[in-house]
């Protein structure tokens, strides 16, 4: 049986990893410290049903501090996918925060990982944030990164450490650049939840800027298929791949989709551009179409569908 480790377990992207696994068959531990960023009854929510699953175990605890030597013992592949998220909080005060979860946490991990034997792979979530307002659209991995946030400052520091401990020790890690990840789950603090629930509550919809701006959304099941094939492609160790959901969408439009699946008009509020936002995101995933023969498989539209369906069980 295939043992695995998935960091971030109780959140939006690693508890649905954490599903597909366990249907695979595979024998997985989760960790996650349930810190406060959003509210953590949620994260428990996303993680209650899988104690009752053999082959699941939580461990519960900040991975700076954990003694990873004795966890890594006859584990195959590392899902490393906690971080502290968010662009706009990591301004001001929380910057430590960011600091202490997205670097140090990961540097503690790499250290042991260079140590552990049996590790086969080590899957890093990493960010579009880290290009910035690219140069280039659709933006592909050599493009040199330019985080416009301290967030994507923290997560190209993470990548570059994964980097250099490939290079030096051999940890055979890869990074898989997310761009815009939704759909059930998603974070509170992410736009497609607080819009849904604004609808729900029939408020209006906060939008930053003049709604123009254009992103590359991403379904979480497409981000989860990505992380398989990245955990057991030879030619993926050492690699960075960008994860996109195969089209580049205005906000707008993207707004008058939404009307269309909610059935009514929603309000809009259009507030000041936020700081450390890019204003265009696009991916290039033709390198993880090569080598991981990753391909999108939602639309925008389903997922969307799908994700409204989830909020208005969750509200």
């Amino acid at each position: 049986m295939v043992k695995v480790i998935v960091t971030g377990a109780a959140g939006f992207i690693g508890s649905q990893l954490i599903e597909t696994l366990l249907q695979q068959e595979q024998e997985v531990l989760g960790i996650d410290e349930f810190n406060d960023y959003y509210d953590p009854m949620l994260k428990r929510k996303n993680v209650a049903h899988l104690h009752w699953q053999p082959g699941f175990t939580l461990i519960e605890g900040d991975m700076q501090f954990l003694d990873w030597q004795t966890l890594l013992k006859d584990v195959d592949v590392v899902y490393h996918q906690a971080a502290q998220a968010g662009v706009r909080a990591s301004w001001g005060q929380s910057f430590r925060g960011y600091t202490e979860r997205n670097i140090n946490a990961t540097q503690v991990l790499l250290e042991a990982a260079k140590d552990a034997k049996n590790l086969k792979r080590l899957v890093f979530a990493s960010s579009s944030s880290v290009y910035g307002d690219a140069e280039t659209l659709p933006t592909h991995e050599e493009i040199c990164p330019q985080p416009v946030s301290p967030y994507g400052i923290t997560k190209l520091a993470a990548e570059l450490l994964c980097g250099q401990y490939h290079k030096n020790f051999g940890v055979p890690c890869v990074s898989l650049r997310y761009f815009t990840v939704y759909g059930p789950r998603q974070r509170p603090d992410m736009a497609f939840h607080k819009f849904f629930k604004s609808i729900l509550q029939n408020e209006a919809i906060p939008i930053y800027g003049d709604g123009q701006q254009t992103r590359e959304f991403t379904f979480v099941s497409d981000v989860i298929a990505a992380n398989l094939a990245a955990a057991t492609v030879p030619q993926a160790v050492g690699e960075i791949f960008n994860i996109g959901g195969g089209s580049r969408v205005v906000l707008a439009e993207v707004l008058d989709t939404i009307e269309e699946i909610v059935g009514k008009p929603i309000k809009r509020n259009h507030i000041e551009k936020a700081m450390g936002d890019a204003r265009h995101t696009a991916a290039d995933v033709s390198k993880a179409q090569k080598i991981l023969g990753y391909q999108p498989q939602v639309s925008l539209r389903d997922g969307l569908t799908q994700e409204w369906q989830w909020i208005k069980s969750l509200y």
